[in-house]
């Protein structure tokens, strides 16, 4: 294909993807997966029924907290004042934002996320969040799909109204200073590398300080392995005032770093074990990694496996209420069972009674520990249970781990669910992103084939009933764990998945940017591009070989486009041996990013049903 503007090109595609359809649909039909679909469909709509509002986070005199109204497509940010009314029984019902005694509206709505929707064309995703110290103002980034970034908007909670500034294009990180009467902020350049340093005086008719401008953001060109953290004089604020804040010490990567008047609180990370520390205010000269000024340490922390979701910051949680707040002590190879802690009391629906989950650390081809995560339900959990294996592995992003309840479906039915973290995904470092990227790609790949030997060699699953689940870059991922061990997997689920990586990287149709090719490689180098077909799943399906059942699916609104997913698909059915309980199926979604919970409650249980049908089926 050689352009998305060529016509002819199009109208064949138009007719490919029609055939696709009813081929799908045969498939489904003749395995059973569409009646078992209608039916986790009603399942799934009654939990997003449940799910209306999100347990309420109290900050400073309010209460702050999501709900979706009825018939709307995404949710709405409000707020009520903890001393007007601290019990509430409905967080979903209309008229429980209304005090009928005192005769006035207790619920303030801060951000219409549907309204957001209409401003951003249809679409409404949000990724940073931050309510001032005054809880007078909401600054947060909304993102632009016409200009594929994320805006920055200020929004005064006391009127409703958008400030007229700050608004910027491609910001990636905010703060508040001066007790809610700045904005700090930054902004990206064109390879969306952070790289100017912004402030912005709310409700001045001045423009925004350029506080600080790093046309190259390295330090020095050393590649470090971890967050630093730096200071410098008031009155010279450059960067040849800088200097070290912590002498640096193997193994221990600072996480995050906040502020209050009096102490600065890090998240320090050693291995898995997380710590949170705090240090007296003004610093001393010199000053180690804290180890015994702990106020409050993680690895003592109680472990709840919640269905709860961060009120702000809803990307950045994992799988379960207390992000990695577990005890992590006994880390090894034969698993650390977190489930059986004293769980004390819970304020939130908790699922722990249900569900378990275990850590293992996994000899990768090289002996490299991969840390798996296992979910599991404690009613069904036996051996041999049918798994889902999930994977990521790239751009230095973290596995998504979070509880969703679709999730529910599959452990109810006996399901094991893993998550793998392969080297090239994010939690343990610059060294771990880069072990996996660019002609070290196939360490991601090994990585995700051990986890799923383990599996099976452990008797966690049954053989012949593991399957493999990838987004996007982490459809990459199973692809080619697919054409490496092909007998290892029963079926996979490759959404809107990257697949032809070779042809796309010499010859994007869509337009890619510099992080994507020092993630995947540069074609142009003899040695990149080696790398790059030796894991190109595209590159390297097996002749002759029965494959797994695989349902892709993808849509002509992704950053990679449905000919890599079709192109794939038709490659595999012709070299692979055709089998009628193996169909390699590709369902083209109207516009991925734009449906509605009813759309992707569909989706997923179409997802979910293939995923039953070829598993429970041998």
């Amino acid at each position: 294909m050689g352009s998305l503007s060529d016509a002819a090109a199009m109208r064949h595609m138009d007719v490919h993807m029609e055939a696709e359809e009813k081929y799908a649909e045969a498939c489904l039909a003749a395995a059973g997966a569409d009646r078992l679909a209608r039916k986790l469909q009603l399942e799934m709509a009654s939990r997003l029924a449940s799910e209306a509002c999100t347990t309420p986070a109290r900050w400073g005199p309010w209460l702050y907290y999501r709900r979706a109204d009825e018939g709307k497509q995404y949710p709405v940010l409000c707020r009520r004042s903890a001393a007007l009314h601290g019990e509430f029984v409905s967080y979903s019902d209309p008229s429980a934002g209304f005090d009928f005694t005192a005769g006035k509206r207790i619920e303030q709505k801060l951000v219409d996320y549907n309204k957001e929707a209409e401003r951003f064309g249809g679409y409404s995703y949000e990724e940073l969040s931050e309510v001032s110290p005054d809880h007078r103002y909401i600054a947060y980034t909304m993102y632009d799909k016409d200009k594929d970034s994320f805006t920055l908007l200020v929004r005064d909670m006391v009127t409703g109204t958008l400030c007229d500034k700050p608004r910027a294009d491609r910001v990636s990180n905010i703060s508040w200073a001066m007790d809610g009467k700045a904005l700090v902020y930054v902004v990206t350049n064109e390879d969306r590398r952070p790289y100017r340093l912004f402030c912005s005086i709310i409700g001045s008719n001045k423009d925004d300080i350029l506080i600080l401008e790093e046309p190259d953001a390295s330090r020095e060109g050393v590649r470090v392995n971890s967050h630093y953290l730096m200071q410098s004089d008031v009155e010279s604020p450059g960067p040849k005032s800088w200097k070290n804040v912590f002498l640096e010490e193997p193994g221990i990567i600072l996480e995050d770093v906040d502020f209050c008047s009096t102490h600065m609180v890090l998240i320090l990370r050693q291995g898995r074990k997380l710590s949170l520390c705090s240090v007296n205010l003004p610093l001393p000269e010199n000053i180690h990694m804290p180890d015994a000024v702990a106020d409050y340490n993680l690895l003592n922390g109680k472990w709840q496996i919640v269905q709860q979701q961060n009120m702000l910051h809803e990307r950045t949680k994992v799988l379960y209420g207390n992000a990695f707040a577990s005890s992590m002590g006994k880390l090894s190879s034969d698993g650390a069972d977190l489930s059986s802690q004293d769980l004390g009391d819970c304020d939130w629906n908790e699922l722990s009674e249900y569900y378990a989950c275990k850590y293992y650390d996994v000899p990768s081809k090289d002996g490299v520990l991969i840390p798996l995560t296992l979910v599991y339900s404690r009613k069904h959990k036996q051996e041999g249970n049918p798994g889902l294996l999930h994977g990521h592995g790239a751009y230095g992003e973290i596995l998504d781990k979070r509880w969703r309840s679709e999730l529910k479906s599959l452990l109810d039915r006996g399901w094991v669910i893993a998550y793998a973290d392969v080297r090239g995904g994010g939690g343990y470092g610059k060294e771990w992103h880069q072990d996996g990227a660019r002609t070290k790609k196939m360490n991601s790949i090994y990585d995700f084939v051990s986890c799923g030997e383990f599996l099976l060699e452990k008797g966690i699953i049954q053989e012949n009933k593991l399957a493999g689940w990838g987004y996007s870059a982490g459809g990459l991922l199973v692809a080619s764990a697919i054409n490496t061990r092909p007998d290892l997997f029963r079926a996979a689920v490759l959404k809107v998945p990257f697949l032809d990586v070779c042809n796309t990287l010499l010859h994007p149709i869509l337009p890619l940017t510099a992080i994507d090719y020092e993630e995947f490689g540069f074609p142009v180098d003899h040695e990149e591009f080696l790398a790059i077909k030796k894991y190109s799943p595209y590159d390297n399906i097996q002749k002759d070989v029965p494959y797994p059942a695989v349902f892709v699916t993808s849509s002509f609104n992704t950053r990679f486009g449905v000919w890599e997913a079709a192109k794939w698909v038709a490659k595999v059915r012709e070299l692979t041996q055709y089998d009628p309980e193996r169909p390699v199926i590709l369902n083209l979604t109207t516009d991925v990013v734009e449906e509605s919970k009813y759309l992707e409650t569909k989706e997923l249980a179409t997802e979910t049903a293939f995923l039953i049908k070829m598993v429970n089926n041998t």
